[in-house]
């Protein structure tokens, strides 16, 4: 099962271009093209999603498209969507309206995470790593995120033991 991992340190050249890693270039291609769609992610990173990804997520949206509770979040997010692929260098070229809402200067970290890769101001992502790593108390940020993370592995072990009408009251809990 592939899934995107690691990070790496890059430069934008002043073209709003970078390279890909190769590695996540491979887990990119889909029915022999190398094909995908950056975004806006949360946090204030880009976020590179698979074609089908994409696909699953306007699926999934179309249900809601007619809720104003998120038109706002609708035309931002896919406003922003921009289809792409890489040159034969493996370059990527970052959509001028994504490079200043993501607050991309000239240096990048690149960061594989499950279904998709992130694109981070360096700035950003050695702060917001250096605030993880520097808090080790039990009540930190981290700490708890890793905790309820972790604790998601647990889930599907539990429900499988559970009787139906035991996972019906474990739900509402």
């Amino acid at each position: 099962m592939f899934f995107f991992k690691g990070s790496t340190q890059t430069k934008v050249d002043e073209k709003n271009r970078f390279v890909l890693p190769q590695q996540m270039r491979y887990g990119l291609v889909e029915n022999g093209e190398l094909a995908f769609t950056m975004g806006l992610g949360l946090g204030g990173c880009l976020t590179i999603y698979k074609s089908s990804d994409v696909d699953k997520i306007v699926r999934r949206f179309q249900k809601k498209q007619h809720d104003v509770h998120y038109q706002k979040f609708f035309t931002l997010f896919f406003s922003t969507l921009h289809p792409s692929t890489c040159d034969k260098l493996g370059r990527v070229v970052i959509p001028p309206i994504l490079k200043k809402a993501a607050k991309i200067e000239s240096e990048i970290v690149v960061a594989g995470v499950l279904n998709k890769v992130e694109i981070w101001p360096k700035q950003k992502y050695v702060l917001d790593l250096e605030g993880f790593l520097t808090d080790q108390s039990s009540d930190s940020e981290l700490h708890k995120m890793m905790e309820g993370a972790f604790a998601l592995l647990n889930e599907e072990e539990d429900r499988a033991i559970l009787t139906p009408e035991q996972q019906t009251e474990y739900q509402n809990i």
